[in-house]
């Protein structure tokens, strides 16, 4: 493929472009939109549980009918918390690591010219953003948006009389994940045949980057689960509109008894958390590779350990897909059945730490750059081991029974999947914008941004853990019904202030990412002296990514400090020197 410049109008450049870097790009604006919109009703929320009776003037603005007097009404506070779920996990964390640097970083890194089918990029991103714009509208729905849990169990989702965010909310909720589904599935075979298919001369699967690995094993993880989903959403749609009994038995709902007989709710949790499981991963496993990616490079060292981090990847990828029940050990579960789920969720502590181990050991002596994609990558070192520590109390179906459905969940996952993922899209952000915009961000105001976000984080999710050990439950608007909780009510005010600390800090992250964009010191080819090959594209975006061959690889990707060597870098384009063995 030629590097020719066709012109370029608006609608081929932003709508019909099929170039998987412009994809990357869409992806990742999407994903910044709609982490506004997830932090900002965390803060709404965040404001009513610490003070439940006080108005706010915030919360009459923007909430509309959804208020009364500055106070948010228990309806609504269920449906902030739901879509904020939604939105987080699917919508920015899905979006921003996968949808952005699987689609930036896999011809690039592989010495592709473009994904296996551009066209299938392309809708992929269309669909994602069509299920993006009907989750958003069902915020203004008169009866409200879906409200029953991010997890979205039934009978509350299934019986759109149930509650007001039962009706026309749920059913956009359930429209907007099909779509969603079917563009993860697209990008995911997409990237699938793209590493398998278009390698380029010499790059053999041992020595691709562990980003690529962690992309590629994610996919396939996609492509195993979420049909699982979809067929879950499908059910509960028959259940919902066509009169059918899969989720639902024996209810009643003032005084009615209505038809349903012979379903199951725990059908749907089996369902639901066979995908909700391994989504788990689909989200941190492209944040490992980046990690290990900028950790080695920052570190001016060899990653250590890149076969045990291969395995570890693909150990973690299988291990994923069978420890769905310990979501489910207060369903009534079989106590045999819930030793095997604790034996197969402890399991994936070992590759977890074998991965934590080998980050530890590569940044142990190096020369270390901290810059602030470094920083982000040794937060989530950080947060991933903290938050990792408290799934092996609630992989334990003894221990799990004491704080299921209490904050100490909310700490935990948030700490290991939220915090650790959304450092992980920052870090890669900071890394590779460069790459996207051919400009560099401000490293200040990238300090700034990390010192901050990274204080707030701890400040909001290690107090968590004590009030979940207390047992103070999730999802309740407002505590003041139960004495039993007033002595935790200073510290639901302190978690709010890091809240809200570490959403206004995002602010300094959206104000340099947009105007380095157009106002950021223009960026060298390989302003990081890293070794992978898409540093050895030019500045100025092509497409095509290479003008005229393909690079030809000749070693693998960390070739960092290498004793004998000029430098302290060597692209995986050089040949081997004389003498040298290959690593």
């Amino acid at each position: 493929m030629s590097d020719h410049h066709h012109k370029e109008t608006f609608i081929t450049k932003y709508v019909f472009n099929t170039d998987h870097k412009m994809i990357s790009k869409q992806y990742l604006i999407t994903g910044i939109f709609m982490g506004i919109i997830g932090v900002f009703m965390s803060m709404l929320f965040r404001l009513q549980i610490a003070w439940p009776d006080h108005s706010f003037g915030i919360i009459e603005a923007f909430l509309g009918k959804h208020q009364d007097g500055g106070v948010m009404t228990p309806d609504f506070y269920l449906a902030l918390v739901t879509i904020h779920g939604t939105i987080m996990v699917f919508f920015v964390l899905t979006a921003g690591l996968s949808g952005t640097f699987s689609n930036l970083l896999i011809p690039l890194q592989i010495g592709a010219r473009d994904m296996a089918s551009g066209f299938l990029n392309m809708v992929s991103y269309w669909l994602f953003f069509l299920s993006s714009v009907i989750m958003v509208c069902s915020l203004f729905i008169e009866a409200g948006p879906a409200s029953a849990g991010w997890t979205i169990y039934p009978p509350l989702s299934a019986l759109p009389q149930a509650i007001p965010g039962s009706g026309l909310g749920m059913t956009l909720w359930l429209i907007s994940m099909a779509i969603f589904i079917a563009s993860s599935l697209l990008g995911a075979l997409n990237y699938i045949v793209t590493v398998l298919n278009l390698r380029t001369v010499g790059m053999k699967m041992v020595r691709l980057p562990l980003t690529i690995w962690a992309f590629f094993v994610t996919a396939i993880i996609g492509v195993v689960s979420f049909p699982v989903l979809l067929s879950a959403a499908l059910l509960l749609i028959f259940d919902r509109s066509f009169g059918t009994s899969f989720y639902l038995s024996d209810i009643f709902i003032q005084g009615e008894v209505l038809h349903y007989q012979g379903g199951s709710p725990v059908l749907f949790e089996h369902l639901f958390w066979f995908l909700g499981h391994p989504e788990v991963y689909i989200v941190i496993l492209p944040a490992m590779g980046i990690v290990s990616e900028i950790i080695a490079c920052n570190s001016r060292k060899p990653i250590f350990g890149y076969r045990a981090m291969i395995g570890s990847i693909i150990a973690i990828a299988f291990l994923s897909t069978i420890v769905w029940g310990h979501h489910m050990f207060v369903s009534g579960m079989n106590p045999f059945l819930g030793s095997v789920f604790t034996f197969t969720t402890l399991l994936i502590a070992i590759p977890s730490a074998v991965k934590s181990f080998n980050w530890i050991t590569t940044l142990w002596k190096g020369n270390l750059q901290m810059n602030p994609a470094m920083l982000f990558s040794i937060g989530f070192v950080s947060t991933f081991i903290t938050g990792g520590l408290t799934g092996i109390v609630l992989g334990d179906s003894a221990l799990d029974i004491n704080v299921h459905d209490t904050y100490f969940v909310v700490a935990h996952f948030h700490l290991v999947m939220g915090v650790s993922a959304i450092y992980g899209m920052f870090a890669g952000v900071y890394h590779w914008f460069p790459k996207m915009y051919g400009r560099m961000m401000n490293k200040t105001l990238g300090y700034w941004h990390f010192w901050i976000t990274a204080v707030a984080a701890y400040g909001v999710f290690f107090p968590m853990h004590f009030v979940g050990l207390a047992g103070l439950p999730r999802r309740y608007y407002s505590n003041t019904a139960f004495p039993l909780f007033d002595d935790l009510a200073d510290i639901n005010v302190v978690i709010t202030l890091f809240a809200i600390l570490g959403g206004l800090a995002q602010i300094i992250f959206l104000a340099n990412f947009f105007i380095s964009i157009y106002k950021g010191k223009k960026a060298t080819q390989n302003p990081w002296k890293s070794n992978t090959l898409e540093w050895t594209t030019p500045v100025e975006h092509i497409h095509g990514n290479w003008p005229g061959e393909l690079p030809v690889v000749h070693r693998w990707p960390y070739d960092y400090s290498k004793p004998g060597l000029p430098e302290d870098f060597v692209l995986q384009t050089t040949p081997l020197y004389e003498g040298e063995e290959e690593s």
